[in-house]
Formats: structure tokens, C-alpha cells, sequence
């Protein structure tokens, strides 16, 4: 297993910030996301071809939600959803150098595209899915954090516990899972490039996942197959790509009382997760193209933070 070790090809300090989920429409995965898992409104509103609404769970890791809006002057994220339908759209990692950060990623051999250094409070760039392991990964930095005040129908109520005696404990967001058909050259984007700390590894004879951490509450696990075949579970979901976001895993209180959760059969959903209670899953027809795993809250996970270097 291999991970990029030159210090020039490592962007200190990076840290990933939230997944960004591309819908037709914010209210589709509202009810999902706040309601049932609890998730705050932290920040957004409408922009020129957008608009992101970022919504926060209890360990502080986010969901951006993003909508198409006045795709007149930029239809994008329209042409996304044309093309690929709802689904996962980006990875965000701040940085705290944004022409550092650019610097690396082209001594590691990656020419970051729509580079936007035009607001003060927002400087980006983004790395292409066929260079960062098929998926969009954006770069940016921002001085300062921001929030803004809910949308009037963003919705307050929530899921009850079981027993009727009140609402259950926001979820925590723990990690994104990635299915990538080069491992070892995803650590070296992951682990190296974007600085991520190797913190657990799990076998099951035909899959490895490597979960990265970041001093933040949000991790990756990635997935790969240890002798690839044409049939095997990572070659079916990719169906080609080079990578794709397979779910979302979350600690949940009650997540049998999810509507729509069902016990995980899947080798992808289940690999890294441990013995005991059921994990439950919502595949991503359920909602909005991107699929959850949910892991009982009492039940420990690994690979969701790191403050430092873990040895």
C-alpha cells in the first residue's frame, strides 16, 4: 500500500470539509437529512448557476446540498444533473494556501482546473475526476468561517425516538466510502497529496478499505478489491469509472426507525463496519442518488477523526 511521502507532493494542513450533493431541488433530501438524521442548517443561499446549502450533524462534519439556480448564467450544476442525474458532485478540503495547495498538486503531476482567486472569502480550484479518482475534488480556502439563517421552510420538526418520549439525538457524519479501481493510487492522492492519516485497514479476502483521517470530525474509507475481476462488487458498482461514492455513513440513534433503512447486505456497505448490531443501509434510489449506511450510535466507528499523525 503505497501513499505519496515527498513533503513537496503534501498539502499541509489540509482537511476535509464536507461532500457536496447535486438535486434537482434542496426540499428532496430535506426531510432525509434534517428531519430523520437531524442535521442543522449552517449555511448558503442562491448563487449565479447554484445554490449550496450546507447542513451540519452533530460532530460538526457537513452536507453541502446543491441545487441548480439561474442557470442562465451558469448551467453547470443543470448539465450535471442531466447527464449523471442526483447524486454525489464534490469533495471540499480547505487549505490554508490556496497558490501553496495549486503549487503541490502540480509538482504531484495533477493540473488543478477553475481556479477562482476573485473573492477575498473564497478562493478555489478544483482537481478533474479523471485525475483525482473519479470524483470532483475541490481546493479553497476561507479566511474566516460563515453562517446565515435558515430558509422559513427548512424543517424543524424530528424523527421520535421509538418509545414516543421525545426527539432522537442528532446523527453524526462520520465518513464518506469511495470505491476506486487503483487503491493504492487513490492513498496517493488522498493520503498523500491531500494529507490524510492512514487510521485503520480492513480485509475481507476480496475487498480492502483504507480509512483516512484529517484533524476534523469528517473521514474517507476507501474501497478497492484485492484481485480485481471483471464480476467482483468494486468492478459492478463502477461499471468502468475509474471511481465512484458508494454512501454516506452515519451513527444513528434507532436507525431501524429510518423510513426506507433496511439491514446492509452489501460487501460495500458492510466492509470496516463491526460485529454486533445490525448496520442499516438506504440505497441511493432512496435518496437522491447517494446512499447512506447507518451505523447504531453506540456502536464505535472507525477512521472518523484524527487530531494528528497516527503512527
Amino acid at each position: 500500500m503505497s501513499t505519496a511521502t515527498n513533503e513537496g507532493h503534501r498539502i499541509h494542513g489540509a482537511v476535509l470539509d464536507h461532500v457536496a450533493h447535486a438535486v434537482p431541488r434542496w426540499q428532496d433530501v430535506w426531510h432525509r437529512y434534517a428531519t430523520e438524521l437531524g442535521a442543522e442548517w449552517n449555511s448558503g443561499g442562491p448563487g449565479p448557476g447554484f445554490a449550496p446549502g450546507q447542513l451540519r450533524f452533530a460532530n460538526g462534519s457537513k452536507v453541502e446540498v446543491l441545487m441548480p439556480n439561474d442557470v442562465e448564467v451558469n448551467d453547470f450544476l443543470a448539465r450535471f444533473l442531466d447527464g449523471h442525474g442526483p447524486g454525489p458532485h464534490h469533495l471540499t478540503f480547505k487549505v490554508p494556501d490556496l497558490h501553496e495547495a495549486i503549487a503541490r498538486a502540480r509538482t504531484f503531476g495533477i493540473e488543478p482546473i477553475g481556479i477562482d482567486v476573485s473573492h477575498p472569502e473564497w478562493l478555489e480550484a478544483f482537481l478533474h475526476p479523471k485525475s483525482a479518482t473519479g470524483i470532483v475534488v475541490q481546493i479553497a480556502h476561507e479566511p474566516s468561517a460563515w453562517s446565515s439563517p435558515a430558509p422559513d421552510d427548512y424543517p424543524t420538526e424530528r424523527r421520535s425516538l421509538a418509545d414516543g418520549s421525545g426527539p432522537v439525538t442528532p446523527a453524526a457524519f462520520v465518513h464518506v466510502a469511495h470505491v476506486v479501481a487503483d487503491l493504492d493510487g487513490a492513498l496517493d492522492l488522498f493520503g498523500g497529496l491531500l494529507d490524510g492519516r492512514i487510521v485503520s485497514e480492513h480485509d475481507t479476502g476480496t475487498l480492502h478499505s483504507v480509512d483516512l483521517a484529517w484533524p476534523g470530525p469528517l473521514g474517507i474509507r476507501l474501497i478497492g478489491s484485492t484481485a480485481p475481476t471483471s464480476g467482483d462488487a468494486v468492478a459492478t458498482w463502477l461499471g468502468g469509472l475509474p471511481g465512484r461514492v458508494h454512501h454516506l455513513t452515519f451513527e444513528v440513534v434507532e436507525p431501524e426507525g429510518v423510513p426506507g433503512a433496511r439491514p446492509a447486505t452489501s460487501e460495500l456497505s458492510l466492509i470496516g463496519t463491526p460485529d454486533g448490531p445490525p448496520i442499516w443501509e438506504i440505497e441511493g434510489p432512496h435518496n437522491a442518488g447517494l446512499g447512506l449506511v447507518l451505523v447504531p450510535a453506540s456502536t464505535p466507528t472507525t477512521g472518523a477523526t484524527s487530531d494528528g499523525p497516527v503512527a
